[in-house]
């Protein structure tokens, strides 16, 4: 009864976290504007200022939704990880998801220069060749990890296999830059900052359809979740199929973590220090609640660290500059604290 109550009341705060800090990315950025004209644009009245109007409704909204989305994503992609591989450490940047995407992404931005989008229509045919190379280079990674799973039952040689995919990846990107044009290394950098800025209008419904539907997945898999905790052979004896519990796992992780990644670069640390934060603040590790959690905390962290990044002194400070500095304590923080319980 203790645990339910605290999970609905962390969910409220988090849901008032969530709603105060999407406020704040609509009234602060690198322009002022009144608070009065961005209720009227919000509520469809317009603004006099036609500029205030297109930044509230072709930039910050749609920052603050992709935001939003994408650390839920990430949160979630790190939770499945660490339960299907038994290992806290597992996240998508540690184990090697996020590089895969990225690599994907470098092939289609510096091996093919962005040309083979134009098969596919000018106007999206970029964005979609991104999303599906990024879709591919997750998909081999996780491939190359079913595979290492089934022979190394360890969850620390697991990792170890991880980060030598991502050094492998990061090697390989290396090569591509080494030949590539000045004009695609450039776009591959700043892509490469991380951002949830980059994701238009015209781009939003693939974006947060993919993602939603990934998210509703995730969810519908609370109780194999559960039983995965209780160790393979316990799932296997209350009837759980854990190969095709673990490959479905990835693929959702894949999904979430390649969508993400195509469109607002290789976002580190949220996916691999917003699921302790949930077990920390409902104090369960059941994934009806956790999973839930986990998606309202890693919304709230991502907007906090977008706010952060468009109200930087010297204009827009990249993403990937600002998670681990707020990831690092929180993860030192819990570890301590679970040291000293012990």
């Amino acid at each position: 009864m203790k645990l339910t109550i605290r999970f609905y009341i962390t969910c409220i705060v988090l849901l008032a976290v969530l709603f105060l800090l999407a406020l704040a990315c609509l009234l602060y950025g690198s322009v002022d504007i009144p608070a009065s004209d961005i209720g009227n644009i919000i509520m469809g009245k317009g603004s006099d200022n036609a500029a205030w109007d297109i930044i509230i409704r072709q930039s910050r909204v749609p920052m603050i939704i992709t935001a939003a989305l994408a650390g839920a994503a990430l949160s979630v992609s790190g939770l499945l990880l660490q339960t299907t591989f038994n290992n806290p450490l597992a996240g998508p940047s540690i184990l090697g998801v996020s590089a895969g995407a990225g690599l994907g992404v470098a092939i289609v931005m510096l091996a093919t220069g962005g040309t083979i989008g134009t098969l596919l229509g000018t106007a999206a045919g970029g964005y979609i060749t991104t999303l599906i190379g990024a879709l591919i280079g997750a998909g081999a990674v996780l491939a190359i990890l079913i595979a290492f799973s089934a022979i190394v039952r360890s969850s620390t040689m697991l990792l170890i296999v991880g980060i030598l995919v991502s050094y492998l990846a990061s090697s390989i990107i290396s090569l591509l830059n080494s030949v590539a044009s000045e004009e695609g290394i450039h776009s591959y950098v700043t892509w490469g900052f991380g951002n949830f800025s980059g994701v238009t209008t015209g781009q939003m419904p693939v974006f947060a359809t993919a993602i939603i539907l990934s998210l509703i997945a995730a969810t519908l898999m609370v109780k194999p979740l559960n039983a995965l905790l209780l160790g393979t052979r316990y799932a296997e004896n209350l009837g759980v199929n854990t190969h095709r519990t673990r490959n479905t796992l990835l693929v959702i992780t894949g999904v979430l973590t390649a969508v993400v990644t195509a469109f607002c670069g290789p976002i580190g640390f949220i996916g691999l220090v917003v699921p302790h934060v949930a077990r920390f603040m409902t104090a369960t590790s059941h994934h009806a609640r956790l999973i839930p959690t986990t998606i309202l905390a890693g919304a709230d962290v991502a907007l906090l660290c977008t706010l952060i990044s468009v109200n930087g002194a010297h204009g827009i400070i990249p993403i990937n500059a600002i998670t681990p500095i707020i990831g690092v304590p929180i993860i030192i923080y819990i570890i301590v604290r679970e040291k000293i319980h012990n």
